[in-house]
């Protein structure tokens, strides 16, 4: 694998970081949303990443990251009693989403960790690529 390489891998897992951290924000500020229908109510939504691999002499190398897509959460919705709100439904029960906002800082936390490693291995490729150029000096 060349230097240069390593710009595209880590490039492709900052785009998909990116995407995860703003599904996550989306997550967490609909968190508390009600909503008077089970089918309006919103629902967590999660990337699914998947490697991007290359042929190379029958041998198989990882070069990057690619989000397959964004799928909804199938946990079940929460249910809560609350007649005097004002999107309750006939039987008093107000439609909350299935955010677990643990879960979702926990997933911030991470993404926020793989985006600050891509971006140190990128300066330390630059560095690398800075230091090669300057031996022919």
């Amino acid at each position: 694998m060349s230097l240069f390489n390593v710009f595209d891998v880590s490039g492709t897992a900052l785009h998909a970081q990116t995407l995860r951290l703003n599904t996550t924000a989306s997550n967490m500020a609909n968190a508390n949303t009600a909503s008077s229908s089970i089918d309006q109510t919103y629902r967590a939504r999660h990337p699914i990443f998947a490697p991007m691999l290359d042929d190379v002499e029958e041998q198989q190398k990882g070069v990057g990251v690619r989000v397959l897509g964004i799928v909804e959460s199938q946990a079940p919705l929460k249910r809560e009693y609350n007649p005097a709100h004002p999107l309750a439904g006939e039987d008093g029960y107000v439609s909350l989403p299935n955010v677990n906002v643990a879960e979702e800082m926990a997933n911030m936390i991470s993404a926020s960790r793989s985006y600050q490693s891509n971006i140190e291995l990128m300066n330390s490729a630059k560095q690398m690529l800075l230091r090669t150029i300057s031996l022919g000096q």
